[in-house]
């Protein structure tokens, strides 16, 4: 599969607009450096919409997670890229997520994303380059100013858009991620046996 084919579109970030969708390109060429992808939660896997919840009373925050971006977060897994979420709450709904896909790297209550982009890189081993970021909102502008690969839903700040190397065609909690781990996996040349575990 192409990397036209996984979505998104680049968004340069000092890189060349033209040169993007060649497979070779700057931006495919960063994909490919990547081995671990961190991601925000609200507003990236999620639609930014939640209800409150309260946790010392046993009643927890309700979020909306959508399918395709769990079976690319299962893909990634699978395909051999440690994952983690980065987000600004705390919340019994993503842990109970990040349990779930067996996430590698989890940090709550952080508002300061580019130390726990550093942390998290130091945890896996890995140089900043290796480690993508996904974030939709300015509290994410640190991290995804470090990250080998910063992408985002297309419905993110203005702000976000501008500063990262990828956009997804769809908005956050609607299949956004999906999209960044499809073009994350095709330029490492591993999305089709990644398809091929479920279709083949």
């Amino acid at each position: 599969m192409s990397s036209e084919d996984s979505g998104g579109s680049a968004a340069p970030r000092g890189e060349d607009p033209q040169a993007a969708g060649r497979g070779n390109d700057p931006v495919s060429r960063r994909a490919a450096a990547i081995e671990a992808i961190l991601l925000d939660v609200d507003g990236v896997l999620t639609d930014g919409t939640f209800e409150p919840g309260d946790e010392g009373a046993g009643i927890p925050e309700r979020k909306r997670f959508h399918s395709r971006d769990g079976l690319g977060l299962v893909m990634a897994k699978k395909s051999g890229l440690r994952l983690g979420f980065v987000t600004g709450r705390r919340s019994g709904a993503v842990r109970g997520r990040a349990a779930e896909l067996s996430l590698d790297y989890l940090r709550e209550d952080c508002f300061d994303k580019g130390p726990a982009f550093e942390e998290a890189c130091a945890s896996f081993g890995l140089l900043p380059e290796q480690v993508a970021f996904v974030g939709d909102d300015v509290q994410d502008l640190p991290a995804l100013r470090k990250a080998g690969f910063a992408a985002a839903p297309a419905d993110a700040h203005p702000a976000v858009l501008e500063c990262v190397h990828f956009v997804a065609d769809a908005p956050g909690g609607r299949g956004a991620v999906r999209q960044i781990i499809e073009k994350i996996l095709d330029a490492r040349g591993l999305l089709d046996a990644a398809l091929f575990r479920f279709w083949g």
